[in-house]
């Protein structure tokens, strides 16, 4: 039986800059493919899948530097997208935490330590996804989007952690409503996207 194989757009060392993570030294695996569609998304060019090869679980921990590292983060695109049985797997067997950063759009396959939920408005998580998740995190484009966030904070379960992190490119219209939100609402907390202020790659 071959091994299953995964479209990846990049693997990456860096440093987490979102959420409970930030700050952590962790490798990223970024799969290609997606068909959530934000308009306001920073890696539009990972949403075609074709435009990518397809590695198998052997061929990407190849690509790893060798560093004391154990933590792996999962993006994409969408990588709920696929089965992640494999990879995951393989990744526990070798000693890494592994999370991932996905929609909701798609049932998880696989095995995580660490899920984050962020759920988009341009596709419906799947039912009930937000009681597996460890951490909720909203984006925040306009006004609107804090009524939309606590449609969401009714959907986890009672220890996920709650994010609101602006959009980039709006974050200097947004940031005094977030505070001021935060401050009413102190079950919240605020991302920033603190790689980008530092401007990690």
């Amino acid at each position: 039986m071959s091994e299953p194989r995964y479209p990846i757009m990049e693997v990456f060392y860096t440093i987490q800059g979102e959420g409970a993570w930030s700050g952590h030294a962790s490798y990223f695996i970024r799969l290609a493919g997606c068909d959530v569609g934000c308009v306001w998304c920073d890696v539009k060019d990972s949403w075609n899948s074709e435009n990518y090869p397809s590695l198998t679980t052997t061929e990407i921990l190849e690509s790893f530097e060798s560093s004391t590292c154990k933590m792996v983060v999962i993006t994409g695109g969408e990588p709920a997208m696929y089965d992640l049985t494999d990879l995951t797997t393989h990744l526990k067997a070798k000693g890494f935490q592994v999370h991932i950063e996905t929609s909701g759009a798609y049932p998880l396959i696989g095995t995580f330590d660490w899920v984050c939920f962020s759920p988009k408005k341009f596709k419906n998580p799947s039912l009930h996804f937000g009681q597996n998740a460890h951490e909720l995190k909203i984006i925040i484009f306009n006004k609107s989007d804090f009524e939309w966030a606590e449609t969401y904070r009714k959907e986890v379960n009672e220890n996920c952690i709650l994010y609101l992190q602006p959009e980039w490119d709006r974050r200097e219209k947004v940031k005094s409503l977030m505070v001021d939100y935060v401050k009413n609402n102190p079950q919240w907390k605020i991302s920033l996207q603190t790689h980008k202020y530092l401007e990690i790659s």
